[in-house]
This record gives C-alpha cells, structure tokens and sequence, in this order.
C-alpha cells in the first residue's frame, strides 16, 4: 500500500512584482506559480487548494470566523524508509526487563525481637548523659 505524508502552506493573499508581469492578477498568478514550483522542486505534489474555516480571537471574550485559502500538497513516503523505522531499536536505548515472578521473588524474615512500647513524650528521649545529675 502507498503510503503519504502531507503538507499544508497558507496560499499567497497578493502578487509579487516579477518581471514582465504588469496587471496585479498576472502578478498573483506567478506567486503562485513560483510557490508550486518550489514545491515541486522539493519532491512534493499539488493536490489543491481548499477554503477552509478558522476560528480567532477578536478582542477580549468574543471570536470570529476568518476564511483562510490553503494549498494542500502531497509526497509519498518510502516503503523501505517505514519499515526500518520498525525494526530493531539502537543498542544504546534502554531495554523493558521482564518483572520476575512469585518463584523468584523471596518473603523477607520475620523480625526477631520484640516490639518496644512507644515513648508517651518526647522529653524522656533525650539523653541524659551529658547533663549532670541534679542532686
């Protein structure tokens, strides 16, 4: 199967002075000629030109509705090109391990001692060795 990607330009909204070309349509006529033939010097392919809506910002709460005139373009990808972007990832990329299972994972031991009550305060934590006895 073919496969495309594509592409979409802004069409030009006024001519360009080229030689020649006196009268504003014949100008805007070699904008567009120019603009398709860069394109196609580029490996791309005219498809056409579609009107298509675009919702902006008009002030602070409010939107409006601009027209714009676009020039949709198409080229096809290489087969060869997609099917290497498939295949095996570079060596220096890192790798998912598999998560062990039940078999190979060990139930830590149980606790030895027995659990210490919890001191009831704080003030009886400190260390009283440093402190001289009180007589």
């Amino acid at each position: 199967m073919q496969r495309y990607e594509y592409k979409v330009v802004p069409a030009p909204q006024k001519g360009t002075k080229a030689k020649g070309v006196k009268t504003a349509e014949g100008r805007f006529a070699a904008t567009v000629e120019q603009l398709l033939n860069q394109m196609g010097a580029d490996g791309w392919e005219y498809q056409r030109a579609e009107l298509l809506p675009s919702e902006e910002r008009a002030g602070l709460t409010s939107s409006t509705t601009n027209w714009r005139n676009v020039l949709v373009f198409r080229r096809s990808v290489d087969a060869v090109a997609v099917d290497q972007s498939f295949e095996k990832p570079a060596e220096n990329t890192a790798q998912a391990q598999p998560i062990p299972g039940p078999e190979a994972v060990k139930a830590p031991e149980p606790i030895a001692e027995e659990a210490k009550e919890p001191p009831l305060s704080l003030k009886g934590a400190e260390d009283d060795s440093d402190q001289p006895e009180k007589s």
